[in-house]
């Protein structure tokens, strides 16, 4: 686990916290699909993800979900640690976008590491701003954008995060995650299709010119 510790992580902590990581935390690794935090659940470790993406959703009172960032290697949740720190109940739910390999903290060792390592206060810190600056990214994509841009949008960022030009997703899904419609997806998807950006098929989305 310390080799797969210093291959994602080894640029932002030094060697002793690298050790401590590796002796306190807990291997895991996740299929696609898998949920990694439910809402309402209290939070009881950390996830460093080592490998893979990690979708982060919140829930409207109807039960309707709207996806807010993705997590990649490198990257841990911050509201995660949020809830770690404040001993709340999560407010999302993260789940597997594609296999992935993660390594949980004990919340006991995130106070302590803040306090002792400069390289793990500032890892949080700056895991908080991104975070936000996604959040706010994506407030301002339902403000200020169409549905066809906020759609093409999240073609692109689910064929980064997957490392392939072809989306598996189906449009009820997407529709899931846009917090909007099927129909409205499937209308969009059609009209992207007649411009010659995606090319429609019967279980996946191919990205052509995107």
């Amino acid at each position: 686990m310390l080799d797969l510790l210093r291959e994602s992580f080894g640029h932002l902590f030094e060697d002793e916290l690298l050790q401590e990581i590796d002796h306190v935390g807990t291997f895991k690794e996740i299929n696609e699909g898998d949920q990694l935090i439910e809402i309402g659940t209290y939070v009881k470790s950390m996830p460093l993800l080592i490998s893979g993406a990690i979708k982060v959703l919140r829930e409207d009172e109807d039960g309707d979900e709207l996806l807010l960032y993705f997590l990649e290697r490198g990257h841990t949740c911050a509201m995660t640690l949020s809830c770690c720190l404040g001993q709340t109940k999560s407010e999302i739910r993260a789940i597997a976008e594609t296999q992935a390999q993660l390594i949980m903290i004990p919340i006991q060792k995130m106070e302590e590491w803040t306090s002792k390592y400069k390289s793990w206060r500032n890892f949080v810190f700056n895991s908080y701003h991104q975070r936000l600056n996604e959040m706010l990214e994506t407030i301002d994509d339902i403000a200020f954008k169409k549905m066809d841009e906020r759609l093409l949008k999240y073609l692109k960022e689910k064929a980064r995060v997957t490392n392939g030009q072809i989306i598996y997703n189906t449009h009820q899904e997407i529709a899931y995650d846009l917090h909007t419609s099927r129909v409205v997806v499937s209308r969009l998807l059609k009209t992207l299709e007649n411009l010659g950006k995606i090319e429609l098929q019967r279980n996946h989305i191919k990205l052509i010119d995107v």
